[in-house]
């Protein structure tokens, strides 16, 4: 593993988890459906981010339940993420146009 590497791990780690931290501090101080989804969207990315770097260390494996050519915990985590994130602004954009 070279230097660049260790500092692109290192920066998603540091980053993710103050953009988690911020995110769980958020959590009860918002009570608007939006914004939870986008919370749990941000902890679900970061949880990702964790396990991709578990995976390159080899800590865990990663080809014990495959969905195609695909890893299926890569695969959920991915899919749950962009999910929340697509109803979350559906949501919002529902209520943009109904206010006019």
């Amino acid at each position: 593993m070279d230097t660049g590497q260790v500092i692109f791990i290192i920066s998603q780690l540091i980053l993710g988890a103050i953009a988690a931290f911020l995110a769980i501090f958020l959590w009860p101080k918002i009570r608007d459906a939006p914004w939870m989804l986008i919370i749990f969207g941000i902890i679900i990315t970061y949880i990702e981010t964790v396990y991709s770097i578990l995976v390159t260390f080899g800590i865990t494996a990663d080809e014990f339940l495959i969905f195609g050519l695909v890893p299926l915990v890569s695969f959920v985590l991915l899919t749950v993420r962009a999910f929340l994130f697509i109803i979350a602004f559906a949501i919002m954009i529902y209520r943009q146009s109904s206010n006019k």
